[in-house]
């Protein structure tokens, strides 16, 4: 690669940025000196859609949104003909007509998995990792390197292991904070001469700078559209802008977020590795209908299957719920229909995982906030007040045994549904048809999860 720097700009920089960076290096090395890898699936839904139909692997392809209706994932093919995130699927029709754009629907139960599986390939490198989304991971990898040549060759390995394993291809961004990785991830996967590998670490730095000044500030993790015109306006249009920008001066303008991506940029971590992810204090499940509902039976069959589906996450985190919030809504771009948003928040007498209590508490919730006469277009739950499990005082009159064969009752049916598919065991309340499910016109079978979806070799 040809350096393009100004000799002026350059010679400042050695002069004086440098000094200080290697000073902050020296200080902290004695103290620590972490490694970050971060793995991230490359246009991950349409990736996973893909292993399962080698025929679509170059073919302009999309995967909607609920009820099909914007594209949420694009494939190399449809970003080069200009296709941004979001846009509907109706304004597609004439493009897709064109160059053969393939439409799927959105099935997060095979994306989930496949996502879970990714994580099963990397734990095996270190089990110093953190789940940052469905498609990305970071890990600390300082601590295994002496097991491969060089960073390059470590990465290669998981690229290559997670190809193996899942059928899904990966781009590895190596650094030594968690920003520096996210930038060495985005080198990766936009610039073909890296194979999908870069360890900013190991650049010379001259190079380092270079690929910092041509590539926008806004690439940043943490740099959205909003800071971004407001570092232009302070001439900070690229990476290595920032990079020279003064930490104080930025906290001092936009607080200590920015202020720590500063010093992240310059190789000082952070931002630590979260092993295991916060439980969440609020968990929302909900879903627009695939047809606009006005009866209360339909309302109910779609509050008792979020309420189902918040309690088995709530489990999953070992927590406890002490309130239930139930919401509906019509649709409000159709301002010539009335319109009725209402929710109401059911407590609790004792808080509670167990899917029966609190599908009950939601359905008492909607009794009292349903009117007839409207078209609802969206249902959901909210749980409030949430808890670790163990750290709950129990109440006086508490009857024990009852309340353990509840906590047996919900571990089988979690059981069960994780191993022959969701909602395989569900209520009776969440209804057989549901005819008010989403539209997914176009959804890929469930190849990981259901005995009766699984892939056939022909």
């Amino acid at each position: 690669m040809s350096y393009k720097f100004g000799v002026s700009s350059l010679e400042w920089f050695a002069s004086t940025v440098i000094p200080v960076l290697e000073a902050e290096s020296e200080m902290s090395a004695h103290l620590t000196n972490p490694l970050f890898a971060l793995v991230d699936v490359n246009n991950f839904y349409v990736s996973c859609e893909r292993v399962f139909a080698p025929k679509l692997e170059a073919v302009p392809m999309v995967v909607l949104s609920n009820n099909d209706g914007c594209a949420v994932a694009r494939s190399a093919e449809v970003k080069a003909l200009g296709v941004k995130m979001g846009t509907p699927w109706f304004q597609m029709q004439d493009l897709a007509k064109k160059h053969g754009i393939q439409a799927y629907s959105s099935n997060y139960t095979l994306y989930g998995d496949m996502s879970n599986r990714v994580v099963q390939v990397l734990r095996k490198f270190t089990p110093n990792l953190e789940v940052y989304s469905i498609d990305e991971s970071f890990l600390q990898i300082e601590t295994v390197l002496k097991q491969y040549p060089d960073t390059i060759a470590l990465g290669m390995s998981m690229k290559q292991q997670v190809k193996d394993t899942t059928g899904l291809p990966v781009c590895v961004g190596i650094g030594a904070s968690k920003t520096l990785a996210k930038f060495a991830n985005h080198l990766a996967k936009k610039h073909p001469q890296f194979s999908g590998v870069c360890d900013v670490e190991a650049m010379p730095k001259p190079e380092l700078y270079q690929w910092m000044s041509e590539t926008p500030a806004s690439e940043v993790w943490g740099i959205g559209r909003q800071l971004t015109k407001k570092l232009k306006v302070l001439e900070i249009h690229t990476v290595f802008d920032l990079l020279q920008a003064s930490p104080q001066a930025m906290r001092q303008q936009f607080g200590v977020v920015v202020e720590r991506l500063c010093y992240e940029l310059r190789g000082t971590s952070c931002l630590k590795l979260e092993e295991v992810a916060p439980a969440k204090q609020q968990i929302i499940a909900s879903r627009s209908f695939g047809k606009l509902v006005t009866k209360q039976e339909e309302l109910a069959q779609s509050v008792a299957t979020h309420a189902a589906r918040a309690a088995e996450k709530l489990r999953s985190q070992d927590s406890v719920t002490g309130a239930i919030t139930v919401f509906i809504q019509t649709n409000p771009f159709k301002q010539n229909e009335p319109q009725h948003h209402k929710s109401i928040t059911i407590s609790l007498s004792d808080p509670s995982d167990n899917t029966v209590t609190l599908t009950n508490a939601a359905l008492k919730g909607l009794q009292q906030i349903y009117q007839s006469g409207f078209r609802y277009k969206k249902a959901g739950v909210i749980l409030n007040l949430i808890a670790d499990k163990p750290t709950i005082q129990q109440s006086l009159f508490e009857d024990i045994e009852s309340k353990g064969k509840s906590a047996d009752l919900m571990h089988a049916m979690d059981a069960i549904n994780s191993r022959f598919g969701n909602a395989v065991i569900r209520l009776a309340a969440s209804g057989t048809k549901q005819e008010w499910q989403m539209r997914s016109n176009n959804k890929s079978p469930n190849y990981t999860t259901q005995w009766d979806e699984l892939p056939i070799a022909r």
